[in-house]
């Protein structure tokens, strides 16, 4: 089957049509300066039904409330502050915010909170999550506990782009001493508003999902 292209003009032309969303399938190439373009327009790529059955895990419902996209946040000493300025920043995007810890700067142990966000979605109580330590790895470490978890830890905005595009990532982590707050910002809008990219990294996300399954199976 010939592949379909999607080039920065073709999401232009969308956005003039009065369109926010295009229809990607597995043999549709999206380049890079046409993401960059649907990000800044706000035109979202949605993934064929079709394909996204193939998903070796169930889709569940994205959990909202008061009809927006519920975002559970959680953080470390470390990371409060951030945190407190993340929480308005997101809830500025258009999100719901679920607020799991911690609510002040006395020491506390980062597995307790990265573990409350990864069971929030698990357990579909939040739609994505975000986790803010002293440098975002010890958080990641813990998540990716979880079965069912993705979590990326990242420093900058592309991280976080390819962490959605080819990872389907549903949990990001932050350090609050490696970066910024205006850069924290800009690398949690960018991860909230990428959509997976599907097609050949779908397959690749299913093997992930098998290793999953087989650590399973054998405890």
């Amino acid at each position: 089957m010939p592949k379909k292209l999607i080039t920065e003009k073709t999401v232009v032309d969308f956005f003039n049509q009065g369109k926010t969303e295009i229809e990607i399938d597995k043999n549709t190439i999206v380049t890079p300066s046409a993401r960059d373009k649907a990000l800044q327009l706000k035109v979202k790529f949605i993934e064929k039904q079709e394909t996204a059955q193939k998903l070796n895990y169930p889709l569940k419902p994205e959990p909202k409330a008061d009809g927006k996209k519920i975002v559970a946040i959680a953080s470390d000493h470390a990371g409060f502050k951030l945190k407190e300025e993340l929480k308005k920043f997101i809830s500025d995007l258009g999100y719901s915010v679920l607020d799991l810890g911690t609510n002040s700067e006395t020491p506390v142990d980062y597995p307790d909170f990265a573990y409350a966000v990864a069971y929030a979605l698990v357990s579909g109580k939040a739609w994505r999550g975000i986790v803010i330590d002293g440098t975002g790895v010890a958080s990641s470490i813990v998540a990716n506990k979880v079965p069912g978890i993705r979590a990326a830890c990242c420093h900058n905005e592309f991280i976080a782009r390819i962490s959605r595009e080819h990872n389907d990532a549903n949990i990001l982590t932050i350090g609050a001493r490696v970066i910024g707050n205006e850069l924290a910002k800009e690398i949690t809008k960018t991860f909230l508003e990428t959509n997976f990219g599907g097609g050949r990294h779908l397959q690749r996300l299913n093997k992930i999902v098998e290793i999953e399954k087989k650590y399973l199976k054998q405890k």
